[in-house]
C-alpha cells in the first residue's frame, strides 16, 4: 500500500504567510505540518510516499523533506502543474501508485491517533473506497456525506445546504476503481475535477464505499484560527508530564512552569513562561511573559513585552510592546517594537492582505 500526500495547495486563506513559503511547511509547534502527515503515514507502515508539489513551490518542499529517510520512508514527487482539483491530482499521480490501493492524505490536516484504524478497517473489509469522517459546525466549508444508518448514500462538495453533519475529512483509502472515476468525471462549476463527484460516482456505480467517524480530534488547518488551534492542542500533548524540558538556560530570576520546551542555546533572563509552551534553539526572552500556547521559532527575541496563544516564526523579534500580544501568526523576520520618537505615531510596513488591530 502506497500513501499520497498534498502539499500543492497556495495557501490562499493564510496569506500573507503563504506569499514567500508554502503552506504545509507552516509549522505547529516548531514542527513543518506537513510533519504530522508524514508521521501519521509512517506510524500506520506505509513506507512509499508520493508528495504533490506545483512548479512555483515544489523545490522548496524538496529541500525541507527529501528522499524521505529522515522519517523512514522512500518520497517521490508528484507534480501538478496547475489547480484543477483533488480528483485531478489523483490523475497526475497514477503513474506512481501503479494501481496499488493507497491512502490520500490532504497534508494540511492533523490528526490525533493516527491513521492505522482506518487502514485496517479498510483492508478487513475489503473496500473499494473507505471516507473517513468528522462532525463539524460548518460542513458547508467540506464535502459533506450523506449517511443513512451504516451507509453513505451521497456526497456534495461544499453544499449551500448541507443533508448532515458529517464532513468528509482529508483522508481517503482508496481500491483501484478511483481511477476508472477521476477519468469520468466532468470539471465542476468552479472548474475543478471534484474527488466528491469521484466518491459519487463510485456510489452510482455500485462499488464499495465504507467510512469511519473519527471521535478524537482533528483538524483542516485552512484557516488562521484552525492554525492557533492545531498549535494549542499540539502544545498540550507535547509532553507526558508537567514537568519542563530545559535544555537552554534559565537564570534564577526566571520562572518557568508547566509543559515547557526550551531548546539548546536558549536564554530566558528575569521572565516568566506558563506551558504549554515550545521555545526553539538560540531564543532570547529578557524581562518578559510567555503564556499558554505559544510557539517561538528558533533565534526570535522577546524583550519586555508579553506574548501568549500564538505562532512566531524563525528570527522574528517583539522588542517593548506594553499590550499584550496574543492570537497571533508572526511570519519570519518579523520586527514589532514601541519607539521613543515624537510624535507618537503607529508605523507600517505590511505585505498583501495583512492584519492589524489596534486597541
Amino acid at each position: 500500500m502506497r500513501a499520497l500526500i498534498t502539499a500543492g495547495g497556495r495557501g490562499t486563506r493564510l496569506r500573507p504567510l503563504t506569499h514567500t513559503s508554502n503552506k504545509h511547511l507552516i509549522p505547529i509547534a516548531n514542527k513543518p505540518m506537513i510533519h504530522y502527515a508524514l508521521a501519521a503515514v509512517a506510524a500506520a507502515g506505509i513506507t512509499e510516499v508520493g508528495i504533490v508539489i506545483n512548479p512555483d513551490t515544489g523545490e522548496e518542499l524538496r529541500t525541507a523533506l527529501g528522499d524521505g529517510a529522515a522519517f523512514g520512508l522512500q518520497i517521490s514527487y508528484v507534480v501538478q502543474d496547475a489547480p484543477r482539483g483533488l480528483a485531478h491530482v489523483v490523475q497526475v499521480a497514477e503513474p506512481f501508485l501503479r494501481g496499488e490501493p493507497f491512502v490520500f492524505f490532504l497534508g494540511d490536516n492533523v490528526i490525533v491517533g493516527g491513521i492505522r484504524p482506518f487502514v485496517e478497517q479498510f483492508q478487513a473489509r475489503r473496500e473499494d473506497c473507505h471516507l473517513v469522517l468528522a462532525r463539524v459546525r460548518e460542513p458547508q466549508r467540506f464535502g459533506v456525506a450523506e449517511v443513512r444508518g451504516d451507509r453513505i448514500v451521497g456526497v456534495v462538495e461544499k453544499p449551500k445546504h448541507p443533508k448532515s453533519e458529517y464532513a468528509v475529512t482529508g483522508i481517503y483509502l482508496y481500491g483501484p476503481p478511483i481511477f476508472e472515476a477521476v477519468r469520468a468525471i466532468r470539471p465542476s462549476a468552479r472548474g475543478e475535477l471534484e474527488i466528491s463527484d469521484a466518491h459519487q460516482y463510485l456510489l452510482d456505480h455500485g462499488y464499495r464505499v465504507g467510512y469511519s467517524e473519527i471521535t478524537g480530534w482533528w483538524k483542516d488547518t485552512g484557516k488562521p484560527d484552525d492554525l492557533l488551534e492545531a498549535n494549542r492542542f499540539a502544545l498540550d500533548h507535547l509532553l507526558d508530564g508537567a514537568a519542563p524540558v530545559i535544555r537552554g538556560r534559565v537564570d534564577d530570576a526566571s520562572d518557568v512552569q508547566g509543559k515547557v520546551v526550551v531548546e539548546a542555546g536558549a536564554r530566558i533572563v528575569a521572565s516568566q513562561v506558563r506551558g504549554p509552551v515550545i521555545i526553539g534553539k538560540d531564543v532570547v526572552i529578557e524581562q518578559s511573559y510567555i503564556g499558554p500556547f505559544t510557539a517561538l521559532g528558533e533565534r526570535c527575541v522577546i524583550r519586555n513585552s508579553e506574548l501568549e496563544y500564538s505562532i512566531v516564526f524563525a528570527d522574528t523579534q517583539i522588542l517593548d510592546a506594553d499590550v499584550r500580544i496574543e492570537r497571533s501568526l508572526l511570519g519570519r523576520e518579523v520586527v514589532i517594537r514601541r519607539t521613543a520618537s515624537r510624535p507618537r505615531t503607529q508605523k507600517f510596513i505590511l505585505a498583501d492582505q495583512s492584519l492589524i488591530e489596534l486597541c
